[in-house]
């Protein structure tokens, strides 16, 4: 395949579906993720779900940087663009998301606030050039598909002397968040899963090899998967085979971008300026070590949280708010009381309601047909 409308044609799709229909034994359930709010969005927009027999149930994984930050680095966000004045740069989804007391950056920006939304974190560099008697922080968050750009805006503000410009780093990383969803099952001795999607974009970073090891420790088939219709469907139906021979392995389906030891000067980067850290909150997931990046000691003073005295917040969930429990895929969006009611894209109370790649935005956009219908 060599074009990217030869990954949505119908009726590949459906000769997919066919093959799914076959290859499932009715006699069992299979219970796949797909760890990626990517994923979950085309496979909501394109109606895969559809296509697939009753006994097979997709889940929708943590795999939304915005959704997984917890409310107090929200709020430590906030006291930055309106305690500390300073210009306060981030992607346009972290925008909105609300921390405690629903205070989100937006609503900051209506208070005098200066928070600017990026495409670019480069273009968080540009503005700290242009306002030399400012401080710009950006507010960097992603996997490890977003980090090595904020590794290069590092690298280039020490070449640069850039005295006025810091990163508020809340990076995370993959693999412990998998880890942090099987644990738990499998201390309680039930299995939630049977197979997972591995993501595409971070899995072009990180390579296909980091998954081994979860397969050995959880005895599940994980399959890297693109993000088309018909990457998810060969996905699915690769996985569902693996199920069936009871074979634990890591297989690469995104194999035109995605190869075992991935984009090694990537790594190198960001391996040059960040480190893990000791344990870090997820949103749904709680307090998971080893689970996120900071910045390096050797360049604190580009490090946000070196440069500001930051209040611990409590950042406590609205209690009403199902997000934590849909992230752990204990429950589906339209599990939530507040679900196309209070909450909505346009009102949103919950992280996952809010992103792009959210699960609750996926199912709000593409399975109720018309807000607050279920």
């Amino acid at each position: 395949m060599k074009y990217v409308d030869e990954f949505r044609d119908g009726n590949a799709a459906r000769v997919l579906a066919e093959q799914i229909g076959a290859e499932v034994r009715p006699d069992r359930q299979y219970r796949l993720m797909e760890f990626c709010g990517g994923h979950t969005h085309t496979i909501f927009r394109c109606g895969v779900p559809d296509l697939l027999p009753d006994n097979v149930q997709m889940m929708h994984g943590p795999g939304c940087p915005v959704c997984v930050l917890p409310v107090k680095r929200i709020d430590a966000a906030v006291e930055l663009a309106l305690k500390h004045r300073v210009i306060l740069c981030s992607y346009g989804d972290m925008l909105r998301v609300p921390g405690s007391q629903r205070m989100s950056l937006q609503k900051a920006k209506g208070q005098g606030a200066d928070v600017r939304m990026l495409y670019s974190p480069a273009d968080a560099l540009a503005i700290a050039h242009q306002n030399p008697d400012r401080q710009v922080v950006f507010f960097a968050i992603g996997f490890e598909t977003t980090t090595p750009p904020t590794a290069v805006i590092l690298q280039q503000a020490d070449q640069q002397a850039l005295r006025n410009f810091s990163v508020f780093c809340n990076h995370v990383l993959t693999p412990p968040a998998i880890r942090g969803i099987l644990e738990p099952a499998r201390e309680s001795g039930r299995s939630i899963l049977e197979g997972l999607i591995g993501p595409g974009h971070v899995s072009l970073i990180i390579g296909s090899n980091p998954y081994r090891q979860l397969v050995d420790d959880y005895h599940l088939p994980i399959v890297v998967s693109g993000f088309e219709p018909l990457d998810l469907l060969q996905s699915i139906h690769r996985l569902i085979g693996l199920v069936n021979q009871g074979c634990c392995t890591v297989e690469n389906q995104y194999t035109r971008a995605v190869s075992e030891q991935g984009n090694l000067r990537a790594q190198e980067l960001m391996s040059e300026y960040f480190e893990l850290r000791e344990s870090f909150e997820w949103r749904g997931l709680g307090e998971m070590p080893a689970s996120a990046l900071r910045i390096k000691k050797r360049y604190a003073h580009l490090d946000a949280e070196s440069r500001f005295d930051l209040t611990d917040s409590a950042g406590l969930d609205n209690k009403a708010c199902e997000c934590p429990a849909v992230l752990r895929a204990a429950l589906k969006p339209t599990d939530c009381k507040l679900f196309g009611r209070s909450c909505t894209p346009e009102n949103p109370i919950g992280s996952c309601m809010v992103s792009s790649e959210g699960a609750c935005a996926a199912y709000y956009t593409y399975r109720t047909g018309a807000a607050g219908s279920v």
